[in-house]
């Protein structure tokens, strides 16, 4: 029996996408004229036949609008420009073109839209990383579309929602110490500068309150100020043995300050932090992390935004229960090379 002539075969044989070869034989914009002919003749010498529309229909391409505020955008690639990249990636698989905006503090100050929220084609929009109630209030307001907030939620706004473990995270991260010998543990990272941090710190406490260990407040120490820009991190004057930070670049920043007073690591302090992702050179050290899985939160985030955005259309007033979900993505544990060991008599005297 002959194999059936497949879109992704014909683009396979003339290096082009597959959403281009469906627009060609559907008709459809955005394709030259040559090259929509070269596509015609290219299928009609494969043998392909399209499928008839009452049994799998032609998707409808749904553009998408995608917010990151600019205090995650420094000046080398970040966690949260991954997270776009893997999106931007499988977008096209949902048959999704996105449409990237960075949200500048002043226009979040000023609740400015979006550019893309002027084209009333924008179908969807999704939030990568928490920004202002304030801001997305108005957005969901303003614009009434359907959004995904990506890696963060609101209290009090009805919108989709896909996270990572952020709790059993860290608390699996601080047990990886505990379990090292460390019981003089300090965290890294401004409690209540957003939710991630948050929840973070409270998986910090469980580990450390399980094992019957005092969270000590002195131990608790800021990495950023209220606008959720990174800050010097100061050094309290009684030292741990071990560090959890809310995230890996946190972590690069505090091994630098460490060492810039004459500690080692992990020879004389052990670090973990959180994402499994640094730019490369930021860090000499290779840092035992929490791994984010990007890839499983990306794909849930989209398929949300395309459930929504068609749920949308046929019952445009849902009610908040209908119009919201949190999804949980867990990750794993990277071991690498920051953690010590510490020796039975340095147990000891920790008792």
């Amino acid at each position: 029996m002959r194999k059936e002539v497949r879109l992704a075969d014909i683009a396979n044989q003339l290096n082009v996408s597959t959403v281009t070869v469906s627009n060609a034989l559907s008709g459809q914009k955005g394709v030259s004229q040559e090259l929509r002919e070269l596509i015609k003749d290219t299928a009609s010498k494969m043998g392909y036949q399209p499928r008839t529309t009452s049994a799998v229909p032609v998707r409808k391409i749904l553009n998408i609008g995608v917010i990151i505020s600019e205090q995650y955008l420094g000046n080398y690639p970040s966690f949260y420009w991954k997270v776009y990249q893997t999106l931007a990636v499988a977008a096209r698989d949902q048959s999704c073109v996105l449409l990237f905006e960075v949200l500048t503090k002043d226009g979040e100050k000023a609740l400015a839209m979006p550019l893309f929220t002027h084209d009333s084609k924008t179908e969807g929009i999704i939030v990568i990383g928490e920004i202002s109630g304030n801001y997305l209030r108005h957005l969901e307001k303003e614009t009434r579309l359907p959004q995904v907030y990506v890696d963060f939620q609101k209290k009090n706004i009805p919108v989709d929602a896909v996270l990572t473990n952020n709790y059993y995270g860290m608390y699996q991260m601080v047990n990886y110490l505990i379990e090292n010998g460390h019981r003089k543990i300090a965290y890294v990272g401004t409690v209540c500068a957003n939710n991630s941090i948050m929840d973070r710190y409270f998986g910090y406490c469980k580990a450390l309150m399980e094992s019957g260990v005092e969270v000590v407040p002195e131990w608790v120490i800021d990495d950023r100020n209220k606008e959720g820009y990174l800050i010097e991190i100061r050094l309290p004057d009684l030292m741990p043995t071990a560090f959890a930070c809310n995230s890996d670049l946190t972590a690069s920043a505090l091994i630098k300050t460490l060492e810039a007073k004459g500690y080692q690591i992990p020879e004389d302090i052990s670090v973990v932090g959180f994402d499994n992702y640094l730019y490369d050179g930021l860090c000499d050290i290779k840092i035992t992390s929490y791994e984010v899985n990007v890839e499983e939160m990306v794909g849930a985030a989209l398929k949300n935004i395309v459930k929504r955005v068609r749920e949308d259309r046929i019952q445009p007033q849902q009610t908040d229960e209908q119009r919201q979900s949190v999804q949980i993505i867990s990750g794993r544990l990277v071991i690498k090379d920051s953690v010590k060991v510490l020796e039975s008599s340095s147990l000891e005297g920790q008792q």
